[in-house]
């Protein structure tokens, strides 16, 4: 089993970084540093936890002044890259939230961002103040700097992850797609990924309004394209109608089914947590010249109390021939993931054509550890 991420915080990380604080800082302490930063409830904290108590333990050994703290740290900021230094950001999130450091802060956030990532820091001053925030937002999504442009995305997410959400946006929404509008040619893959993540939020509360931003951008340039149909896929996954005809899907009815015939066969059935199942599924196309279909399964999941919550997982999407017939093969995982518990019960399985369910299965999982 693989290390959890949090493991990248060992006491030589600390060491060779408390080592280049005292570098530019002579009077820090690196030994009290690492002492109250590893203290005895170290081994319990998960991964933005340990970010925080490294940030807030800086704090207190740095001084304590704002400014005079980011001097030193932007003397060191150079030689300190990557995802284990996101708590330079976070620094800024918990001593730099005050209206007379907001200058100082908006340096920071962009300076660090091209460090690492200042994405999640940045929530806070858009919960206190969003729309000063937004409009820093609308000056990075023009800076030259993809990471930073990228930042004017990826902090404004509605949902984030890992992070807070950002209600008002949830809402509303209108703010952020003025962001995204400055980026939707972006010439970054790093940068579109962010915007086409932000849509795809966007669209799990405000459907109507990321379907009207699809039909007005699509067709405007190469990239704007690729956005648009990877920030739609949630709405893709569920078979909106909208979408999959702007996106050339074969138009789904009620009364009417893709397919002829349609099976899915679960081997084994009945398993135990931590076991594997093998999918194998065959559909004979409906009599047409042709037509684009997307196949996915969903697994209605039993969670904790007996309730059901549904996921989808991708298997293919291509244009094929109407009267073909396709076969599949998939292998299931039931092991538990830091994202996901399994719990024992019937779970139903269902065969997906552009959202529309055209056979099931089930498997019976049992709580027996393998």
């Amino acid at each position: 089993m693989p290390e959890p991420l949090k493991a990248i915080y060992t006491e030589t990380f600390l060491r060779n970084f408390a080592k280049k604080v005292h570098d530019a800082y002579s009077p820090f302490d690196i030994e009290r540093f690492i002492s109250n930063v590893m203290d005895d409830t170290w081994d319990d904290l998960k991964l933005k936890s340990r970010m925080r108590r490294i940030a807030v333990t800086l704090g207190k050994y740095l001084p304590e002044s704002y400014e005079e703290a980011l001097t030193i740290l932007f003397a060191i900021d150079e030689g300190c890259t990557g995802f284990p230094y996101l708590f330079f950001p976070d620094f800024i999130e918990v001593f730099g939230l005050a209206a007379e450091h907001w200058e100082l802060s908006m340096k920071a956030l962009e300076r660090f961002t091209m460090r690492s990532s200042s994405e999640f820091a940045v929530r806070p001053f858009l919960l206190n103040n969003p729309e000063r925030m937004m409009c820093q937002m609308e000056t990075w999504a023009k800076h030259p700097s993809e990471h930073v442009r990228r930042l004017a995305s990826e902090g404004c997410r509605p949902r984030l992850p890992w992070s807070v959400a950002l209600p008002v946006f949830k809402h509303d929404p209108t703010r952020v797609l003025s962001v995204l509008e400055l980026l939707k040619k972006d010439s970054s893959l790093y940068v579109r990924k962010s915007v086409a993540n932000n849509l795809n939020d966007i669209s799990k509360d405000n459907p109507s309004i990321v379907i009207k931003k699809a039909y007005s951008w699509k067709g405007e340039n190469a990239h704007t394209d690729w956005i648009m149909r990877r920030g739609c896929r949630t709405l893709i996954r569920k078979g909106n109608p909208e979408i999959m005809a702007l996106f050339g899907y074969a138009p789904v009815k009620d009364e009417e089914l893709l397919t002829t015939c349609a099976s899915l066969i679960v081997t084994p059935n009945v398993l135990s947590i931590g076991e594997r199942c093998e999918l194998r599924y065959e559909l004979c196309m409906r009599e047409c010249k042709e037509m684009k279909i997307r196949i996915e399964y969903r697994i209605d999941f039993i969670k904790a109390g007996g309730k059901k919550s549904g996921k989808t997982f991708f298997l293919s999407d291509k244009t094929v021939l109407g009267g073909s017939c396709i076969t599949g093969i998939r292998t299931h995982s039931w092991a538990d993931l830091s994202t996901r518990r399994h719990y024992p019960g019937e779970h139903v399985i269902t065969l997906l054509i552009n959202g529309q369910g055209v056979a099931c299965n089930v498997v019976k999982l049992s709580i027996f550890l393998i």
